[in-house]
């Protein structure tokens, strides 16, 4: 049951030596999901050991170069792979635009669909789901349209606890009542405690039906992991609502609290304002990235970070964070 986050991309507009632009992979039980493709993507994509065939989605926040620029060289990279199976393209409506462009001059090779999803919505909205997670949309304040992204497990099914089904015997029928969240009713009298040898055996000496509640012989698998993904963004009100409670929050945080002047011109956050939406936000955890390129060494960021929100760390280049389950 993956829930891996892998970090291909910290730097904002410019890469440095150490830093290429936004790019992430999410891996939730297997399927992946590539956030953003900077330039350099493919290569970051190579050092983690990603297989460019096994991503599914790709989730593009803006179409500013540094969010998008290696999608042309991806894409072209997957049809010399000999990609077949159809791919899933998500982002602002002006992408649709510059993927008519690609296919048009670039595109002969490329022989798997492009199913592009335009996002234009004015709250969370759910964009993708399969049985066991789900994506959402929103959008964040910057320059241009500009999305943010929620990955979420749905709630599991029960299981049945084997000290239960030892217990009482449970039948696979009543097994599968359990897991769709009924109670065991059995009637008075005799059926009504199991036995292996025979199906059911008379009870001991009652005549009032036995009545198993669900929670006492049920428990959940795991906790629901979610990760959300706020790329260049303003501070706004709404965001930290939208977020609540994920288990794992990533929010640009380009510029040092100093810099918040620069930070309101070009419509970006500072580590101050990250943290402060990340404690209004109840998350689990917090990191940051999209560093400006002002700021080789970028250390200090989290004293800064960490006065105001202290389970937070700064996002790495070719960093891989594991969600563990929780019971």
């Amino acid at each position: 049951m993956n829930f891996i986050l892998n970090v291909l991309g910290t730097a904002s507009a410019l890469p440095t030596t150490e830093r290429n632009p936004s790019a992430q992979v999410l891996d939730v039980h297997g399927r992946l999901f590539l956030i953003d493709c900077g330039e350099g993507t493919q290569m970051s994509l190579r050092k983690a050991g990603i297989s460019f065939l096994k991503i599914e989605h790709i989730c593009i926040s803006h179409i500013h170069g540094d969010h998008v620029f290696g999608l042309f060289g991806l894409l072209s990279t997957m049809g010399m792979l000999g990609r077949s199976a159809d791919l899933s393209i998500y982002g602002p409506r002006a992408l649709g635009p510059v993927l008519k462009f690609f296919m048009s001059y670039f595109g002969e090779g490329i022989k798997f669909g492009i199913n592009f999803v335009p996002l234009e919505m004015k709250e969370p909205q759910l964009v993708y789901e399969n049985k066991v997670m789900e994506v959402l949309s929103f959008p964040l304040r910057h320059r241009i349209d500009t999305f943010g992204f929620i990955f979420r497990e749905k709630t599991p099914p029960v299981n049945v606890s084997k000290e239960a089904i030892a217990k009482y015997g449970f039948t696979l029928g009543e097994i599968g009542a359990l897991k769709r969240g009924d109670d065991i009713v059995r009637p008075a009298g005799a059926d009504t405690v199991p036995s292996v040898e025979n199906g059911f055996v008379p009870c001991s000496g009652t005549d009032k039906p036995l009545h198993i509640k669900n929670e006492e012989v049920t428990y959940r698998p795991y906790v629901p992991r979610s990760y959300a993904y706020c790329s260049d963004t303003a501070p706004f009100p709404e965001l930290a609502e939208w977020v609540r409670g994920v288990t794992l929050l990533y929010h640009e945080a380009t510029f040092p609290s100093e810099m918040e002047e620069m930070a309101v011109k070009t419509f970006h956050s500072t580590t101050v304002q990250a943290a402060e939406c990340a404690a209004k936000a109840g998350v689990g955890r917090l990191i940051v990235g999209h560093y400006s390129s002002r700021f080789p060494d970028v250390s200090f960021f989290l004293d800064q970070i960490r006065a105001v929100f202290p389970d937070a760390s700064l996002a790495r280049d070719g960093e891989r964070i594991v969600l563990d389950v929780t019971r």
